[in-house]
């Protein structure tokens, strides 16, 4: 938005332009407050990176307290106190039970999962234990516990105060970045700790789906109608994914633009691969190695602090020897006291790691096979990742493609960056350059429910809803047509054993949710009758962005069959029902898939056909949607066929009897036309996978979160009270001593001030230690009290000469525009007469009681001492330059006012005298009276010798805060990333 004021002139004085700052500021502030900033998280299993978007700042990575782009994903506790990152980790080392890292990859699993059983094996040291509701992981620590949910939200909010430091703003939404693999377990359990951190998910977007949106706009001008394929290569600290994405310029069929499209054609990935297992191995390696040493008798294994220490070696070791040979590994005291020194070469530590090598293009592969691509058509195979770095990585990827890797690409924050663009494409207050994102299906879903055959067997039904590598967001639709009573269905994961084969355990139940329907019988009963006819009950389901699978609605279809007479009959209040029946139930005109379950086929055909997929949700409908699309023109077109031969029969037949015409017009409009009605039915959804923290569970987390939080502010506000006291402290100790402070104090003044001092140092370091924050500000409080008399003495003498030097220059400016004023009185200058002498006489006396004013108190002031009572204070000499800007201000507007006066000029001699006569004579025959013409007055005002018809208008001059919106642009709240 734009903000108008009026330009200075030359006579204006500088108020004028500290008006113009102030606007100018207003404005920036009013447009911030109009949009919010907005983050990404990229919440890695050993480092997280946080990315913002604000007004005025597109995009960027958030720095923490240590100044840095990334952060250790680590929490510890120790004493009531809690510490994140940096700080956790060292913690970590001397207390590995208190520390808590790589969490992501524990969400949404139950205590029996393989991958808990892998983290307890990998991390010995830490007390697991079962949920008693919900079976998931807790971590103890002495008598406290925290779910998984609750540790990852402390994270986020971590990642949400760096994100607030950087922008200055609240954030409230994010988009998070997971990994592709995670299942619906995962993903609902990540949105329920951002829900603790209170955070709102735009979005959980997948890691490669997000650098592939990176990487695309960026390069947005290589993007045309072909496709380009790439195939985006990653391995982590816990896992290894590669993706296949085509990049194309496609045109919206509804708003007939063209955007640019990435989607992802083939996902392969590996979620025990990558530098953590790496690291393990080495860790393990060490430890094997210390206790050959024989240096102690204790099993180097049984002491966590030492396997904590080996750990921390193991990851120094394994980033040194990427860039070296060889190199020591050497710990001091541990264990037992005893050091540890060894040397490990990187043949050693390739060996150890041999069979995960074999492992590294087997992603790689799955990708290109489930894209149906070959390698010939990938454009490029881009690295991203922290493990991609390793020279061994890059070498067996390079011989496997047989061609150079693309590694333009910032291989830590390439999917955050990716992310933050998502989110601020979702977000309100943002405008951004479309750039659309398909992702695709990795685990299929399914529906399987249970039939009676033509034989009255019972059998089960399995209907593919969702394939794999189908894009999504999408609908899908299912019909049930046989079923005449209650009855309930179940959605599952399929395929699984093919595409997971011995992993298919990690995403925990394979049944994700069971659905029971009820009150069919009665909705039929009461809805079917002669001319309305069940076409079944459609059940509505939604994969959103986010990968997320939920129903939607069920309903019951009907088609009733109705005349014109009917029709005609149908009130307005059952048309409008049915209207809004068909906006707030899936209709048939949705871009949804219908997958229908078969009336019309025998039990071999459904068999056979049970495992068939599903086609795309944007893709064309399938063939019995087209079929009844077709039906229904064709109706149509009848319907105007027969009308138009009614017409023409109505018109060619006109001398016929009126009796006749009216039977053959009735029997015409009596074609039966089709309606569709639909009624909900009333469904129940019990999830049957890890059940996401909700209800009492939830709020008894969020009351822990929150007395933390307390805990927090408590131990922050006491740190910086303590801070404040002691630096106060120490401050005055010192000025005391320096005679710029010193001779601004008495000598009681002083000595009071460093008995005070002295006093709280003992205090501190005896009894203060462990005094609460109140204590600290009221002790400040107190010794403040003390010496900001003297302070504010030295502050004074220190600004008097600044602000007398102000004064003496505005007095100067002052008595120059006072000079000019005098020649524009009615004395001195009769046609600019701006000024009267009271005016001048008031402006002249201002001046001289200032000059007066300031002399009498400098003089006093110079008599006093530096420690006495200050006489002449800054306060004084800015409210005396106040009361003569006022005067002179005064006089200024009213010069920037003030026009010439107006000379009316005599009217135009009359050429005839008798013309006037005349026309009163002519009035007075006729009876009318004609208006007499009144004289022009030409407006001829000079102004420097120029001529002026109309009062000259201000200048106006928009000020435009928002500095990336540009000109023309509308939408003044949006930034332009």
């Amino acid at each position: 938005m734009g903000t108008r004021h009026w330009l200075c002139t030359d006579g204006q004085s500088t108020g004028g332009k500290a008006l113009l700052i102030t606007l100018a500021v207003v404005a920036l502030f009013v447009s911030v407050a109009n949009s919010a900033a907005v983050m990404s998280v990229d919440l890695g299993s050993e480092w997280m990176k946080v990315g913002v978007v604000s007004p005025g700042v597109p995009m960027e990575i958030a720095l923490n307290k240590e100044s840095k782009r990334k952060t250790p994903t680590t929490i510890a506790f120790r004493n009531g106190d809690r510490v994140f990152g940096e700080d956790a980790q060292t913690l970590g080392v001397r207390f590995p039970s208190n520390s808590f890292g790589y969490l992501v990859d524990l969400l949404g699993k139950t205590i029996d999962n393989p991958m808990v059983d892998l983290y307890r094996k990998r991390f010995p040291y830490y007390d697991i234990v079962e949920d008693p509701v919900r079976k998931t992981v807790v971590f103890r620590v002495g008598e406290d516990q925290y779910t998984i949910e609750e540790l990852i939200a402390q994270l986020l909010q971590v990642a949400k105060s760096y994100a607030e430091d950087s922008t200055g703003q609240l954030i409230t939404e994010c988009v998070l970045i997971v990994p592709g693999f995670f299942g619906q377990a995962e993903r609902t359990a990540l949105v329920s700790a951002a829900r603790l951190a209170n955070l709102k998910v735009l979005q959980l977007i997948n890691d490669y789906t997000a650098v592939a949106l990176n990487y695309g706009i960026f390069r947005r001008k290589e993007i045309n109608e072909t496709a380009q394929y790439f195939l985006f290569y990653d391995m982590g600290a816990y896992k290894t994914s590669a993706a296949v994405v085509s990049y194309q310029l496609v045109k919206d069929k509804a708003t007939r633009e063209t955007h640019p499209v990435v989607q992802v054609l083939g996902v392969g990935f590996d979620r025990t691969l990558g530098g953590l297992e790496m690291q393990v191995r080495l860790r393990d390696y060490l430890g094997k190695e210390f206790n050959k040493m024989g240096k102690t008798k204790t099993d180097v294994f049984s002491n966590p602090r030492a396997m904590a220490k080996l750990f921390k070696e193991a990851g120094r070791l394994k980033n040194v020897l990427s860039a070296n040979t060889e190199h020591y590994a050497q710990i001091e005291g541990l264990l037992d006291e005893q050091d540890f020194r060894l040397l490990v070469t990187r043949e050693q530590f390739e060996g150890l790691n041999k069979d995960l090598y074999e492992r590294v293009t087997a992603p790689l592969d799955k990708a290109l096979a489930a894209s149906g691509l070959a390698l010939d058509v990938i454009n490029q195979v881009v690295l991203f990742g922290g493990n991609t770095r390793v020279p061994k990585m890059q070498d067996i990827l390079s011989s496997h493609i047989g061609q150079p890797l693309a590694k333009n690409l910032n291989a830590d924050e390439a999917a955050c960056m990716g992310a933050v663009y998502r989110a601020a494409d979702l977000a309100t207050g943002f405008k951004v350059k479309k750039f659309i994102t398909k992702d695709a299906v990795l685990f299929p879903i399914q529906v399987v429910f249970d039939r009676e055959g033509e034989s009255g067997a019972m059998r089960q039904v399995r209907r593919t809803l969702f394939g794999a590598m189908n894009s999504y967001p999408q609908k899908k639709v299912i019909t049930f047509n046989k079923h005449t009573d209650d009855f309930e269905f179940t959605v599952q994961y399929a395929e699984l054993e093919s595409l997971l084969k011995d992993e298919a355990g990690t995403l925990g139940s394979i049944e994700l949710a069971r659905v029971k329907l009820s009150e069919v019988a009665k909705k039929l009963k009461s809805s079917v009758a002669e001319n309305v006819e069940s076409k079944g009950i459609k059940a509505h389901f939604m994969l959103d962005d986010s990968g997320i699978f939920s129903l939607a609605n069920v309903e019951l279809v009907l088609e009733k069959t109705v005349t014109k007479e009917d029709d005609e009959d149908e009130s307005t209040f059952q048309k409008i029902g049915n209207t809004i029946s068909k906006l707030f139930s899936g209709d048939s005109t949705d871009k949804s898939e219908k997958v229908t379950e078969g009336a019309e086929k025998t039990e071999e055909d459904e068999s056979a056909d049970g495992g068939k997929d599903a086609k795309d949700g944007e893709k064309e409908p399938e063939a019995g949607d087209k079929q009844s699309t077709k039906d229904k023109e064709a109706d149509a077109a009848k319907d105007t066929k027969a009308d138009g031969k009614e017409g023409a029969a109505g018109a060619g037949e006109a001398g016929k009897k009126p009796e006749e015409g009216g039977a053959e017009a009735k029997n015409a409009t009596a074609k039966p036309k089709i309606v569709t009605l639909k009624e909900p039915i009333p469904s129940k959804v019990e999830l049957t996978y890890v059940a996401p923290l909700d209800g009492d569970l939830f709020e008894a987390s969020a009351k822990r979160l929150s007395a933390l939080d307390e805990l927090d502010k408590a131990k922050k506000r006491r740190e910086t009270a303590l801070n404040a006291l002691e630096s106060f402290v120490i401050d005055a100790q010192v000025k005391m001593d320096e005679q710029e402070y010193a001779s601004c104090a008495t000598e009681e003044e002083i000595a009071t001030i460093r008995a005070r001092c002295s006093e709280i140092s003992e205090w501190l370091y005896e009894d203060g230690t462990d005094a609460d924050a109140e204590t600290y500000e009221t002790k400040l409080e107190d010794l403040r009290a003390v010496a900001n008399e003297v302070y504010a003495r030295h502050w004074e003498h220190e600004e008097r000469p600044q602000a007398l030097n102000a004064l003496k220059q505005m007095i100067n400016g002052s008595e120059g525009f006072l000079r000019n004023a005098r020649n524009l009185t009615k004395d001195s200058n009769p046609e600019k007469d701006v000024f009267t002498a009271v005016e001048i006489e008031t402006l002249e006396k201002a001046i001289r009681n200032t000059i007066e004013w300031r002399d009498t108190e400098v003089a006093e002031q110079e008599k006093l001492a530096r420690n006495e009572p200050v006489r002449l204070t800054v306060k004084d000499i800015t409210d005396r330059m106040g009361m003569l800007d006022r005067e002179v201000k005064y006089l200024v507007n009213k010069l920037k006012l003030w026009r010439p006066k107006i000379k009316p000029t005599p009217p135009p001699k009359p050429e005839k005298t008798t013309g006037k006569e005349g026309e009163k004579e002519e009035a007075a025959a006729t009876g009318e009276e004609k208006p007499v013409e009144e004289p022009v007055l030409e407006q001829t005002p000079e102004k420097d010798g120029t001529t002026e018809t109309e009062p000259e208008e201000p200048t106006v001059e928009e000020i435009d805060p928002t500095a990336t919106r540009k000109d023309g642009e509308e939408g003044g709240d949006h930034t332009e990333l």
